[in-house]
């Protein structure tokens, strides 16, 4: 039984080994295809402007929840966009619960006093959650055109008439332009993870629809025609990445996505680590959900194969975390009982380089310059190493867990300034449990450290203290940061400090 025992984990650490290496070849894969493109040098024409008769009618959606401090914000850039105003409809496609939806009515009522076309519909529920907002706006869109944002999104006044022109080719189903960080400098944690977004967003986005690969539609700063809506399906409400599922059906069904990398929309990125450890349970989930009903679909299309071999990689991206958390939880007793195994890991290892090559590449004239991202990518690499039992969880979730889940929305709370207090916010995440077992692997880390030494040697250890390190800094910097939401609320006499969840 021990014998069988061991060559179980045998084999399983030569599946991390070799998964770990392909997603780090993929990464590597999306480096050379985007420097390839910037060696060409090519400079993307627009289209000649059309005349203002001529501009297509396009309705916008901001599907909301609870955003009282980024509504205003949102409105008010979407109101300053330069276009027609008899060719725009604004929906605010509102399911709040609390307040912003006064503060929605008030806004619209301005809007429309000064000639433009906005309506707020709000529903009673949130069936469907963003989807289903989604497709209750989609009934009364005027437009052929659809734009999505969410509420922090800040789009410049050009950014219509720059993404809409595209559309004179008929294939293009979906437009996406990139994210910018409205506090990507708040503090350290914020510098860490925009480095992670620039390179999702600079470097793969680029390349991918460069070289015509599969893309995705991010779920807001694009715009859609609304008959690639249709003909895909529309909206489905059976995975909480809605974004994910109809890009991968619309390219299947044969319509185009396209990226504008200069077209760049600002955001307000995750300050606390509970709500942005959330917001990556939802993603890692909602992907695998769609991986289990997508997948087989990809496999049989009629694409090339290495199209499909990337658009795989491509969808599956987050099982890089199971294949990282497994390698910790056996390195221990591989090391005690079968260390000939870890000869096999410099064949294999070297693929790690990918992803921090991907951040460090990711260079643009709003990005830091390359010692900046140099002095953020340790930090980066730290949190993607924390986050490894956080998104290991909702990726099995995703795929054997028929339950959709509930989509929780990422709390912004309109902060650009370092100093400002976020910690009186009623939209705080409460503390998950999983950070429990965030200290516990801190702590597996460390004594594998201690245990395997004497057995290995030093070489093992610079790879166990990234595991020490990473789940250490997201799981005392949760605990601190809860400490100082129940200080804060105490203080102003709030007795509904954020407990742990019920899980």
């Amino acid at each position: 039984m021990f014998q069988i025992l061991i060559l179980v984990i045998k084999i399983l650490y030569i599946f991390c080994l070799i998964g770990m290496a392909l997603y780090g070849m993929h990464n590597l894969v999306m480096i050379v295809l985007f420097l390839h493109t910037k060696l060409q040098k090519k400079i993307r024409q627009y289209p000649s402007s059309l005349p203002s008769s001529h501009w297509p009618y396009v309705t916008i959606q901001l599907p909301i929840y609870n955003e009282r401090y980024t509504i205003e914000g949102s409105l008010r850039a979407l109101s300053r966009l330069d276009y027609p105003k008899n060719r725009l409809q604004i929906q605010v496609l509102d399911d709040s619960t609390d307040e912003t939806t006064h503060i929605v009515t008030l806004l619209v009522e301005d809007m429309v006093k000064k000639g433009l076309r906005v309506e707020c519909i709000h529903r009673e529920n949130r069936n469907g959650y963003k989807a289903g907002a989604l497709n209750e706006g989609l009934k009364t869109a005027l437009g052929d055109f659809i734009a999505i944002f969410d509420a922090d999104f800040l789009p410049p006044r050009d950014w219509l008439k720059k993404t809409i022109s595209h559309f004179v080719d008929p294939h293009l189903g979906c437009l996406q332009t990139r994210w910018g960080h409205l506090n990507g400098n708040y503090n350290a944690f914020t510098r860490a993870i925009s480095l992670g977004i620039d390179g999702h967003f600079i470097v793969e986005q680029t390349a991918r629809s460069t070289h015509g690969l599969f893309l995705n539609f991010n779920g807001t700063a694009g715009i859609w025609r609304k008959t690639c809506i249709i003909d895909a399906g529309g909206w489905n409400e059976d995975t909480l990445t809605e974004d994910l599922d109809l890009s991968y059906r619309a390219q299947l069904k044969g319509w185009k996505i396209d990226y504008l990398p200069e077209i760049v929309v600002p955001a307000e990125l995750p300050i606390q680590i509970e709500s942005f450890k959330q917001q990556q349970f939802r993603w890692a989930k909602g992907s695998f959900q769609t991986v289990r009903k997508l997948l087989m679909m990809l496999l049989i299309a009629k694409q090339p194969i290495i199209k499909k071999i990337l658009g795989v990689l491509h969808i599956t991206g987050y099982f890089v975390h199971p294949l990282v958390l497994t390698s910790l939880l056996i390195l221990l007793p591989i090391g005690l009982f079968i260390p000939n195994v870890l000869r096999l890991s410099p064949w294999f290892m070297w693929a790690g380089i990918g992803p921090p090559l991907m951040y460090l590449v990711s260079c643009s004239e709003e990005t830091p310059h390359f010692l900046d991202r140099l002095i953020r990518l340790p930090l980066m690499v730290l949190v993607g190493f924390g986050l490894s039992l956080n998104n290991s969880i909702a990726v099995f979730e995703g795929l054997f867990n028929k339950e959709i889940g509930t989509f929780n929305r990422t709390p912004k709370f309109n902060l650009r300034e370092h100093g400002k207090h976020w910690q009186k916010s009623d939209y705080l995440v409460p503390l998950n449990p999983i950070v429990l077992g965030e200290l516990g692997l801190a702590f597996y880390a460390f004594l594998s450290i201690s245990l395997l030494v004497p057995y290995l040697g030093w070489d093992v250890v610079p790879w166990l203290l990234i595991y020490v390190a990473g789940f250490s800094y997201i799981s005392i910097t949760n605990i601190v940061q809860n400490w100082q939401i129940n200080e804060h609320r105490q203080h102003r006499g709030d007795q509904r400090s954020p407990k742990f969840l019920n899980s």
